[in-house]
């Protein structure tokens, strides 16, 4: 099909609701919505919606190094079936991790060709020199991630306050983003979980509210300092709304995200010994989850 043409659906999800229309293409974009077809190839998708794609920020694609885990070819296939057209990789589980010019231009290379959509990369804040991070981000990468805990990966070494106060001031110059896994190492050293280590109360109390919550002070704080954008990833502790909240209104540029398996799950009903259900930060008991839905 060409570049110009007309998709015709009964479900069109327009800013006025679910309705009948034909959305004109040209040169690749869309054009406009119209009620008629116009000029030009027709295709009808009948009663399937129309949607716009979704944009997926926060993905573990693993590749180059990695591949065998998840590769650009079938993390973007993957996303196009299930109406994802942008994704953005994160810097940490491929090899090599993306935190200079040089491992991004890896990573770009191995992507290339290899993607059903569109896709961008996260670059990565590590302790050492701010160089590398300078050089990404002029580079036009939209931010960078960085973990307060040890990330699993190597390679990806944690930050600590004195490294956030090197690269914030290099992150708000560029008018980018940090990215923040936000839990600190303190809290969750000082965890001395009791009995049976496979159950899934001992993990839960291995990574405490506090170690969350005291990052996420401590994040508000320095955005508010440095006047540098942050975002807290994959958020599970609902203590620390109240402050969120009250840091927005307060101008601090910070901002938040939960996942689906924090909104979905309650650690009262997950079984023992099922690790599918292990992630950090882990998923909490039911009022916390219904908290976290009151907030979205």
């Amino acid at each position: 099909m060409s570049q110009t043409f007309t998709i015709k659906s009964e479900r069109v999800l327009t800013p006025e609701g679910i309705r009948s229309a034909f959305v004109r293409v040209e040169a690749g974009k869309i054009h406009s919505l119209t009620d008629s077809p116009g000029e030009g190839a027709l295709l009808n998708v009948g009663n399937d919606v129309l949607l716009p794609g979704l944009v997926d920020s926060h993905v573990h694609v693993n590749q180059p190094g990695r591949t065998e885990w998840e590769g650009f070819e079938t993390a973007t296939r993957a996303a196009a079936a299930g109406g994802v057209t942008t994704i953005f990789d994160m810097p940490l589980n491929s090899i090599p991790v993306t935190v200079s010019p040089e491992s991004l231009q890896a990573k770009s290379d191995s992507a290339r060709d290899h993607c059903w959509i569109d896709y961008g990369f996260w670059g990565g804040v590590v302790p050492g020199p701010v160089e590398p991070l300078k050089s990404i981000l002029r580079s036009g990468l939209p931010g960078a991630k960085c973990f307060l805990v040890p990330s699993g990966i190597e390679e990806f070494g944690f930050v600590g306050e004195k490294d956030l106060r090197v690269a914030m001031p290099v992150i708000a110059k560029a008018g980018a983003v940090l990215l923040v896994h936000a839990e600190l190492p303190g809290p969750i050293d000082a965890a001395q979980p009791e009995g049976d280590p496979r159950t899934y109360r001992h993990f839960l109390e291995s990574r405490p509210r506090e170690a969350e919550n005291e990052a996420i002070e401590l994040m508000i704080s320095l955005s508010r300092e440095y006047n540098c954008r942050v975002h807290i990833v994959h958020l599970s502790s609902s203590d620390v709304l109240g402050s969120l909240d009250r840091a927005r209104k307060n101008g601090v540029p910070i901002t938040v995200e939960t996942c689906p398996h924090y909104l979905t799950f309650d650690a009262e009903t997950i079984p023992d010994r099922q690790t599918q259900y292990k992630c950090a930060p882990p998923i909490r008991e039911r009022e916390n989850r219904d908290l976290l839905w009151d907030a979205l």
